[in-house]
């Protein structure tokens, strides 16, 4: 599952989003980017749906009574705080770490276990392009993005010392027309999301253990597949199912730049081919015929 959250925030003369993520060192990060206007972000507040127990504040002018203590007519109950800077811009001006204009982006690590922890986000801002030059913003109902979809993931499994693939499997999203080398694909009506993958990887046989790295392709309308993203496994690899989700998830963080590089890349996998009535590529490969999938 996709360990991320979108937050929205619209009003005269300011728009932004706040993106809350699982980086690739496990720690939760919210990503301020401003989309319309300018604020100094001087402090932030996150807080579940649950209302027990005593809200957060900060104090003087970064609290977040009136105006930031509701959402949609509904009382939120912070559940901490942090802040990141005092009011005005000072001799900083423009420069000011903190003070954010249209394309910018301010990344705060929050201390949370769980995404289940932020149901609301808010931001108490200053020297705001708004009409009243300030803001106690909250935002709910923030947004799970969609998971991406792939035509084609390989989970591969390396090569020896000698440089010889160790082999590893090849899943397609659906059933081919022609399928000469009985390449795996997933059962009719399951969505091709990557939790799907690795779960039917697992259900044919497939070893998390030995996975090197993971790759995954687009299928263009001739039927030659794109590579478009991969990673690969920390040192002493995978250790089940969920650490490689993990480490999927982090790593989607930088899908757009692997993406634009490896658009320009046709995936002709050219060390042999999927030996027939078998799910997976062993040891020993036809090196003089091309891998079809």
């Amino acid at each position: 599952m996709v360990q991320k959250k979108v937050f929205e925030y619209q009003t005269e003369g300011l728009a932004y989003t706040v993106t809350v993520s699982l980086g690739a060192d496990g720690k939760y990060y919210a990503s301020i980017t401003i989309l319309e206007g300018s604020a100094d972000i001087n402090a932030v507040y996150w807080g579940d749906d649950n209302l027990e127990g005593d809200s957060a504040s900060l104090p003087g002018p970064l609290n977040m009574s009136g105006g930031g203590s509701s959402f949609a007519g509904e009382r939120v109950q912070w559940d901490n705080a942090l802040k990141l800077s005092n009011p005005g811009l000072g001799k900083s001006g423009d420069e000011k770490e903190t003070y954010l204009q249209a394309g910018d982006t301010l990344q705060v690590e929050l201390d949370i276990k769980s995404l289940d922890e932020i149901a609301f986000f808010g931001i108490r801002a200053t020297s705001t392009s708004t009409p009243e030059g300030s803001i106690k913003a909250v935002s709910g109902d923030p947004e799970d993005p969609e998971e991406p979809l792939y035509d084609k993931v390989f989970f591969d499994y390396g090569t020896d010392e000698n440089g010889e693939s160790l082999g590893g499997y090849y899943i397609l999203s659906e059933e081919p027309e022609e399928n000469p080398y009985n390449v795996p694909f997933l059962p009719e009506g399951t969505e091709p999301t990557f939790e799907n993958y690795v779960s039917y990887f697992e259900d044919i046989g497939g070893d998390i253990g030995r996975v090197e790295s993971v790759a995954f392709y687009e299928i263009d309308e001739e039927g030659n597949p794109h590579e478009t993203f991969r990673f690969d496994a920390p040192e002493g690899g995978f250790a089940d199912a969920e650490a490689l989700l993990d480490a999927y998830d982090a790593a989607i963080e930088t899908m757009p730049e692997q993406q634009d590089a490896g658009a320009e890349l046709m995936a002709f996998l050219s060390t042999g081919i999927i030996a027939e009535d078998a799910p997976y590529v062993e040891d020993e490969f036809d090196t003089e015929a091309e891998m079809i999938g």
